[in-house]
């Protein structure tokens, strides 16, 4: 499928001037969390773009989607023949990124080699597409699958060696109603940026699982061998170190525990007063303020003063 990469800059970049560009090659940025928080839906211009290579530039009359591996019947689309053949359905649903908020652990001990993102990398959108359950039915699921890979159409360099994003699901996320092949967002077809023309969408995974301009989906029954899915986004005890540690072990990051972050008051803002300006997503549980005293917090806070 012929494709080309180059750089491609981000909407929102000359608009604002306090947007988070952590990289321009390849492209990682986010938007303030004042920003973010403005509407429930993020606009496409603050949605937070994470990349690994150049965007690539698909040609949409020759894209086709593969579906292969242990299948009763390989699947070759288009994307008109996937709008035409499979019902429509919408998610709203976040995507955040595995290394969302990293600044805080790297603050604790360096992260060598990684960007340091702050809580900016977190979106949440209309999507909408083709669920995925409904092509892997098409294309007859086998007994034996226990995993479904992806595999993108970007080109990424490591060393000497030049290969795809990918990454891979277990087969009972894969076949959840709202795993979606996405071709809009918020209404829109896909912006390069996001993953034109298609991306899978996987609603409470790493943002790593939803891999963007997707060429191929595999069924198999083993993860993904991918080095994104086999090496990195991987979790090890703290005591292990990159230099040493076998790749093989440790545990695949998927599913995502819940997150809150409280935006206002900043870090380094200061009150010798019991009551502050408080600003937060919804809340796990409890506020420690550097006075010592706690506040509950147990429902989302919009520009209420708790009292501590």
């Amino acid at each position: 499928m012929p494709t080309s990469t180059g750089s491609l800059k981000h909407t929102a970049l000359d608009q604002h001037p306090e947007m988070c560009v952590h990289q321009t090659s390849p492209l990682n940025v986010g938007a303030p969390l004042e920003l973010i928080r403005q509407s429930f839906i993020t606009q496409q211009e603050y949605f937070f773009v994470r990349n690994h290579g150049a965007v690539p530039h698909v040609n949409v009359q020759r894209y086709r989607l593969a579906v292969t591996g242990q299948v009763q019947v390989p699947l070759t689309l288009s994307l008109d023949e996937l709008r035409a053949h499979f019902p429509a359905s919408t998610v709203v649903a976040t995507l955040q990124c595995a290394g969302h908020r990293r600044n805080e652990l790297a603050a604790v001990q360096p992260i060598p080699g990684e960007i340091p993102w702050g809580a900016e990398t977190i979106g949440n959108a209309v999507w909408q597409g083709v669920a995925l359950r409904e092509v892997l039915l098409a294309a007859g699921v086998r007994p034996e699958v226990r995993h479904v890979s992806f595999l993108g159409l970007d080109a990424i360099q490591k060393g000497s060696e030049r290969f795809a994003f990918g990454g891979s699901i277990p087969i009972e996320k894969a076949l959840s109603s709202e795993v979606l092949l996405a071709y809009e967002m918020n209404g829109h077809p896909l912006p390069p940026l996001h993953g034109f023309p298609l991306r899978v969408l996987v609603p409470g995974y790493i943002g790593a699982r939803s891999v963007k301009w997707l060429a191929s989906i595999v069924l198999q029954d083993a993860p993904s061998t991918n080095y994104y899915q086999a090496r990195a986004y991987k979790l090890f005890p703290p005591h292990m170190q990159a230099e040493s540690v076998d790749w093989t072990q440790g545990q695949m990051l998927g599913a995502l525990p819940p997150n809150s972050v409280i935006f206002r008051p900043c870090e380094g803002n200061c009150s010798r007063q019991g009551r502050f300006p408080f600003r937060a997503t919804r809340s796990l549980g409890k506020v420690t303020p550097s006075n010592g005293l706690t506040c509950q917090v147990t429902e989302e806070q919009h520009g209420q003063t708790p009292r501590c």
